[in-house]
């Protein structure tokens, strides 16, 4: 968590404000591959919890559809605060709505069957951005008839399709008129930031859009040095100096020079030798478990257009340059950019313009495919 002290505080301030039955505005953590937001939602879910929330988490993927997805983290929930002591009415509808939610979206993984009637006229049109917003206001006043809070966490939610994103926004923005005791919390890759905005104007009164990004050289040291103190080792100055150089700050990749460091070192304090001599084990390991996972789910004509990116440099570049550096027109290569945006592999941080969702990857393509006139047909070195 080094680095993300005002976040963790934001969220605190959120989850206190909401059980207190006071208006508060979430947040939605925006940052590329391997900068820790998803540490940052289970740091979120482990306070609520701490708070005697009700949590649940869901983590996006490009087959997930949201009702099933909502359901199933839901039904926990209400299923909880259903065997508290206290009057039943409200715990009895939001379990009905959660039922006849499950029925018109014919949701068939998971028991939905209460024991209780669906209530008709809520939650059971079918259409998404009618039934959201109804079944999170009865699981709202539910919580609220316990005196309590449920805290809704969803991380990867550029996954989301347009319309998923579009009644999850309604929802959260019914219950805040309502001043419910519910939130939502959650994470995803830059695109989200312009996805959201368009798919509801009032998207930026619900949520702010914190960046995470790659930690400063103080935040990083902090990562290095203070887990490996507490078991009584320390860094040389010039060692620290050089796991900055080569991480550049990236959380997942200070934590992989950090485990592969820790396993070469033989004495404290660990020297500048120790980490030059970590270097060929810690790219490897990234490279097997971060990188080449991601390059494994390209087409050919994908892997070729990422190459011409990665020969440009880290990026943003405009999309007409890489195009050219492809070999094709814009309008050629532009089906293949945009499925590898769907794909969470490039964004757009500004119009014609595109980048890398994961970073250092050019390095890593440049290492890979050493030509970018190879064959992108053939087994990739390595695989």
């Amino acid at each position: 968590m080094a680095g993300r002290d005002q976040l963790v505080e934001t969220a605190d301030i959120a989850l206190t404000r909401v059980q207190d039955g006071r208006p508060a505005k979430s947040f939605i953590a925006i940052g590329l591959r391997g900068v820790g937001k998803t540490v940052v939602l289970n740091k979120v879910q482990q306070i609520a919890d701490d708070q005697g929330y009700q949590s649940a988490y869901i983590e996006a993927h490009d087959e997930m559809q949201l009702a099933q997805a909502v359901a199933i983290a839901l039904r926990p929930v209400l299923l909880r605060l259903d065997r508290t002591a206290g009057v039943k009415d409200h715990i009895q509808h939001a379990l009905g709505a959660l039922r006849g939610f499950a029925s018109a979206f014919r949701l068939t993984y998971g028991d939905f069957n209460f024991g209780v009637e669906a209530p008709k006229g809520t939650a059971d049109s079918g259409d998404l951005a009618v039934d959201l917003p109804d079944l999170l206001l009865a699981v709202g006043q539910a919580a609220a008839s316990r005196k309590t809070a449920v805290a809704l966490i969803v991380d990867e939610l550029q996954y989301l399709a347009e319309r998923e994103l579009s009644a999850l926004i309604m929802g959260i923005h019914r219950v805040n008129q309502r001043q419910l005791p519910l939130i939502l919390f959650g994470a995803g890759l830059p695109q989200l930031r312009g996805k959201m905005g368009e798919s509801k104007s009032y998207v930026e009164r619900l949520f702010d859009f914190p960046t995470v990004d790659a930690l400063g050289a103080s935040d990083a040291r902090r990562a290095i040095v203070e887990p490996a103190l507490s078991e009584g080792v320390t860094f040389d100055e010039d060692a620290l100096v050089e796991i900055f150089r080569v991480t550049q700050g990236y959380p997942y990749f200070l934590q992989e020079w950090g485990h592969v460091i820790w396993l070469r070192a033989r004495k404290s304090p660990v020297d500048l030798e120790t980490v030059i001599a970590a270097y060929h084990d810690a790219m490897r390991r990234l490279d097997e478990s971060f990188f080449r996972v991601r390059l494994d789910r390209m087409t050919p004509t994908e892997k070729k257009y990422m190459r011409a990116l990665a020969d440009l440099g880290p990026g943003p570049h405009r999309s007409g340059d890489i195009a050219k550096r492809y070999g094709a027109q814009v309008t050629s290569v532009a089906p293949i950019r945009a499925g590898l945006i769907s794909k969470g592999m490039v964004y757009s941080p500004a119009h014609g313009d595109t980048a890398f969702t994961v970073p250092l990857f050019d390095d890593f393509m440049r290492r890979e495919i050493p030509q970018l006139d190879g064959d992108f047909r053939a087994p990739l070195p390595g695989i």
